[in-house]
C-alpha cells in the first residue's frame, strides 16, 4: 500500500468480499477506527479527520516462506529470552488471525512445542469481540503453558481476547510475540509482550 487511496480501495474491496470491519482492520494492519474511517471516506468522499494510526505492510516478508522462517527464528529467540527471564517453560504456541498463524507454526517447529490455532470470531456491532475457538484440527491448550503469536498489535484487543479465552480453557499464557507493536505494550492483560519492532508516535 503506497498511499491513503490505495488503503481506501483495498478496504472497499475487502468489504465487497464479505469481510467485516474488524477483519478488514486485521488484513490491513490498522486499527478498527482506521478501517471504519477508510470505509466511510470511500462512501462519502469527504474529508474527515483521520484517526492517529500507522498502516503496516509486511507483505514483502509474508509472501516468502524463506523470509517468514527467519522472522520466526528471531521471535523464537525473543521468546527464549523471556522464558529465561521468567523461569518458565512452554508447551504450545498459539497462532491467531490469518497473519499470525504461519509464523506461529514455524515457531512451534523451532521451539519444539505443539501448535494450536485460535480462530478469532467476527466482531459485534459495538466493535467488541464475541470470543473465539481453538481449532480441533491442531493442538489443545487445555492446562498448557502457551505463547500467543500475532503479526501486529494495534490496539491490543485481539491479543487481550485470546488471553481471556485461553485462560477459560485452563491454559496459562506465558507471553505474546509479535512482529510489530503499534501500541507500545510491555504487557497485555498481565502477559508480557515481546515485539521485534515497537512503533511510538511522538505527538
Amino acid at each position: 500500500m503506497r498511499n491513503i487511496e490505495d488503503l481506501i480501495n483495498k478496504a472497499v474491496e475487502l468489504q465487497s468480499k464479505g469481510l467485516v470491519t474488524g477483519q478488514i482492520a486485521d488484513e490491513l494492519n490498522v486499527s478498527r477506527e482506521t478501517a471504519t474511517w477508510l470505509l466511510s471516506r470511500a462512501r462519502r468522499g469527504e474529508e474527515i479527520q483521520a484517526p492517529k494510526d500507522i498502516s503496516v505492510d509486511w507483505s514483502s516478508i509474508g509472501k516468502s516462506s524463506f523470509r517468514l522462517r527467519y522472522i520466526s527464528r528471531v521471535l523464537s529467540d525473543m521468546v527464549l529470552d523471556l522464558l529465561v527471564q521468567t523461569d518458565e517453560e512452554i508447551d504450545t504456541i498459539v497462532g491467531t488471525t490469518s497473519s499470525g498463524v504461519p509464523i506461529a507454526s514455524l515457531m512451534a517447529d523451532e521451539l519444539g512445542t505443539e501448535f494450536a490455532l485460535f480462530h478469532v470470531l467476527g466482531q459485534r456491532v459495538d466493535n467488541t469481540h464475541p470470543g473465539g475457538i481453538i481449532s480441533r484440527n491442531f493442538g489443545s491448550v487445555d492446562g498448557k503453558k502457551c505463547i500467543i503469536v500475532d503479526d501486529v498489535i494495534t490496539s491490543g484487543s485481539t491479543i487481550s481476547q485470546v488471553i481471556k479465552q485461553i485462560r477459560e480453557f485452563g491454559a496459562i499464557p506465558v507471553g505474546a510475540a509479535v512482529i510489530i507493536d503499534k501500541k507500545g505494550a510491555e504487557t497485555i492483560s498481565g502477559v508480557p509482550v515481546r515485539a521485534m519492532i515497537r512503533i511510538m508516535r511522538m505527538d
